[in-house]
């Protein structure tokens, strides 16, 4: 098989059957948190973020992630004192550690002995022959405020009682836009540099990275990258602009992003670093012997 024909293959989405116990896994989630007589009285909305909602999966990374948002509750954040209009604290019921216990019980009561809650964050269900493995995560509604307006996301509590914010809104809308901008390559593009950390992290060529990361460093990219005429093409000139882009330290103006446009993919508090990403790109060039 050349290398086209192998790279082309490596673009597509999760099988039928593996999409079918993906809709699955989702569809029987909700319907344990609709028959759980507590949350009767709770304001939820329960979807799926991640790749899974995104679009970027691959096989070997094929569980879902469903957040389940109580929107009783409103955290926020401003970006300095005196943004927000002060109002009323919230005094219900629906505090971090009921939410999260509610929910177990309603996962256990669906899914017995198949439940895993020793996660620092999200309620694991294991998969099996008709499901995939799938991440619950119990989450509040959030705000950022800033001068010019806000923006909305979610706010997650850990059972070490620290706390983060994630925006899988903004996340699938960009990722939707780029790749719409780029004649439905972009997504495809991701799913492919999703594979090669797969197969490299599978022979032993490189260490395994997180699936977002990838997904990331696909999303950096500029819109002109996909439009090579080949996949070889593309995914030559990822790396490449990844190899080149993330030399050196981390720079003052012109950071890379996450997906979601709202945090910068590159930190002290990341577990992932430039390193990171410019060996990868390193690897994955030699490993398809580009020159």
């Amino acid at each position: 098989m050349s290398l086209e024909n192998k790279l082309s293959g490596w673009t597509g989405p999760s099988s039928d059957t593996e999409k079918d116990k993906q809709d699955r896994t989702e569809r029987m989630i909700r319907q344990a948190i609709d028959a759980h007589e507590p949350f009767n009285n709770c304001s939820l909305k329960v979807y799926a973020k991640g790749s899974y909602a995104n679009n970027t999966n691959v096989r070997s990374d094929s569980d879902v992630d469903i957040a389940v948002v109580c929107t009783d509750v409103l955290y926020w954040e401003e970006s300095e004192q005196g943004v927000k209009t002060p109002s009323e604290p919230y005094t219900g019921v629906w505090t971090p550690a009921k939410l999260r216990t509610e929910l177990l019980s309603a996962m256990k009561a669906k899914f017995p002995d198949q439940v895993d809650d020793t996660g620092s964050t999200a309620i694991q269900i294991n998969s099996n022959s008709a499901r995939v493995d799938a991440d619950v995560v119990p989450c509040f509604s959030f705000r950022y405020y800033m001068k010019s307006g806000s923006r909305d996301g979610t706010k997650i509590f850990k059972n070490n009682g620290s706390s983060i914010v994630n925006y899988p809104a903004q996340q699938l809308e960009n990722g939707i836009a780029k790749n719409n901008r780029t004649g439905y390559v972009y997504k495809k593009c991701a799913r492919l540099l999703k594979r090669v950390e797969n197969v490299m992290a599978s022979d032993g060529s490189f260490r395994e990275l997180p699936s977002f990361f990838i997904e990331c460093l696909a999303y950096n990219c500029p819109d002109t990258i996909f439009s090579h005429s080949t996949w070889t093409e593309r995914l030559r000139a990822m790396l490449f602009r990844i190899w080149e882009q993330l030399q050196g330290d981390e720079p003052d103006s012109e950071r890379w992003l996450e997906v979601n446009e709202c945090f910068y993919l590159f930190h002290s508090n990341q577990e992932w670093s430039r390193e990171d990403g410019r060996e990868f790109a390193k690897a994955a060039w030699n490993y398809f012997g580009y020159k």
